[in-house]
């Protein structure tokens, strides 16, 4: 996912944010604070503070809304608090100040905590939770029971217990259950644990339950059904002001944000700049292949890389890459519109004095409304060969019609046309196109500014026959493949239409 295609925060989100908490990192999805609403917030910092992890500004402000009281009830006001958080930010620290605050406030309340495995859970249990409160000021408090199966911090005052469970249909089982905690949710592949732990908490008028993970994978589907859920609620907590029982919060890069910029880092990694330095990020950059840094640091979902097509020369495409190359002045526009229409796409390809030819995204945005009065706009600012659209058949064949009435017109005479002209492109220019195209990318004739959008559809694209050719594929492909179309339609139209009002000069010689 892109930015343009993200839901955008309200920009008051990120003032509350940095007013209470001096948090200028806040999440891409968040539950708001509620200040006429107490909070046990407070407290549970306190408890961090006390194990020795002084809560940072995003830890606190979690903390402070997870924690909210109904003035109403006088209990918790979310039932299920969601954490979806990059690693190496005080998740660990976080859930086990949870966990304290919760042992610690209240009496005979039975803590699980879960993770990828019981083992795992084991491990983090004694080496990281009790590790930690031995060496805090808390240490004395309690009593560690280790016995394999009946695992248990036990607080000598409340008589409070933290154990551990497996990831099965029968963990949490048995006890009521006040405070359930599911770790590590990305090596969770469906909803066992919840549907276990769920019932146990009925009877607690205070019960909650927390899960926290960074991103996962596509075999994730737990995480990635309650990120999905998660989001859609603080998306309409905004747009109804209406607060369900769960709170949520996920830091999250969109896809076209550079991986290797710090700038990138600074709005997902909340711990940046606390307990986390640019140059750690950097040196796990260099150490991880990309996917893995994607779903580690910048919370993105790791997807499974399927076999590329093999008319599709996705690996000649990356060394053709020139950040800073620019269009001359001939050049050809194309529009693209993607098969379901939530897309378009305005492409340009334009002729370099080294005889290639610069392809470029113009624009890329929602629906279909706005492309003919952009392309009109464009025609008028920069004069090109000609403006190419594909036929019936094609999803933006619906806007030639338009494109007429608005003066962008095909030429009277097909044997000569003028510059500026509407270029209606059949099924055979499409196939030539396709061919074309390929070919450009394997000889290196073709150069491009490597931009996120159309290096995604080049990866992604799919092709089907058409006689013993190809074209490319719109439902096949693994990405909205129209900005890589509306390239290779830009380019056949400046190729063929190239001579329209330069009798005298053809500056794609150099190519053929």
């Amino acid at each position: 996912m892109t930015t343009s295609e993200i839901w955008q925060p309200p920009s008051e989100f990120a003032e509350q944010c940095r007013e209470l908490y001096g948090l200028t990192c806040p999440p891409r999805w968040g539950t708001p604070r509620r200040p006429e609403y107490p909070s046990l917030g407070p407290k549970a910092w306190k408890v961090m503070e006390r194990l020795g992890f002084p809560p940072m500004p995003w830890q606190r402000y979690v903390l402070d809304v997870a924690l909210e009281i109904d003035p109403a009830t006088g209990l918790f006001a979310y039932r299920e608090v969601g954490l979806s958080v990059s690693r190496q930010q005080g998740k660990t620290q976080q859930i086990l100040g949870v966990q304290v605050h919760r042992a610690m406030a209240w009496a005979r309340q039975n803590i699980v905590y879960a993770a990828q495995t019981r083992g795992m859970a084991r491990q983090r249990w004694e080496d990281e939770f009790l590790a930690t409160l031995d060496d805090s000021s808390l240490a004395g408090k309690y009593r560690a029971r280790k016995s394999n199966g009946h695992e248990a911090i036990i607080w000598r005052k409340t008589r409070s217990k933290m154990g551990i469970t497996a990831n099965t249909e029968k963990a949490g089982h048995g006890p009521p259950l006040d405070l359930g905690v599911i770790d590590e949710a990305f090596a969770h592949e469906d909803d066992r644990l919840e549907q276990a732990f769920s019932p146990a908490m009925l009877t607690r008028p205070m019960g909650q339950l927390w899960w926290a993970s960074a991103g996962g994978t596509d075999k994730s589907a737990w995480l990635n059904k309650k990120r999905a859920a998660g989001r859609e609620i603080v998306e309409r907590l905004w747009a109804e002001g209406v607060h369900p029982r769960i709170a949520y919060f996920e830091w999250f890069a969109p896809d076209d944000l550079p991986r290797d910029d710090p700038a990138t880092w600074r709005m997902c990694l909340p711990a940046l700049g606390f307990t986390v330095t640019e140059a750690t990020i950097r040196a796990e950059l260099e150490k991880l292949d990309p996917g893995e840094f994607d779903r580690a640091y910048l919370n993105r979902t790791r997807k499974s890389t399927p076999p590329q097509d093999p008319n599709v020369p996705v690996a000649a495409w990356q060394g053709l890459a020139d950040p800073v190359s620019q269009a001359g002045p001939e050049l050809a526009f194309a529009v693209e519109v993607s098969q379901d229409r939530a897309w378009s796409s305005i492409a340009l390809a334009a002729a370099r004095e080294d005889g290639r030819v610069h392809l470029e995204l113009v624009d890329r945005r929602p629906g279909t409304d706005w492309v003919i009065p952009a392309v009109v706009r464009l025609r008028e600012l920069w004069d090109p060969v000609a403006v190419a659209v594909a036929a019936s058949g094609s999803p933006s064949a619906s806007l030639i019609d338009g494109l007429i009435a608005a003066g962008v017109t095909a030429p009277e005479d097909k044997e000569r046309p003028r510059r500026g002209d509407l270029v209606v492109m059949r099924s055979g220019d499409l196939v030539e196109a396709c061919g074309q195209m390929a070919d450009a990318i394997n000889q290196g004739t073709a150069v491009h500014r490597d931009q996120a959008e159309l290096t995604a559809a080049v990866s992604g694209a799919r092709t089907r026959p058409s006689g013993d050719a190809w074209t490319l594929d719109r439902r096949r492909s693994l990405a909205d493949v129209g900005p890589f179309y509306a390239v290779t339609l830009a380019r056949w139209a400046l190729v063929s239409r190239a001579e329209a009002g330069r009798d005298d000069y053809d500056p794609l010689d150099s190519v053929y």
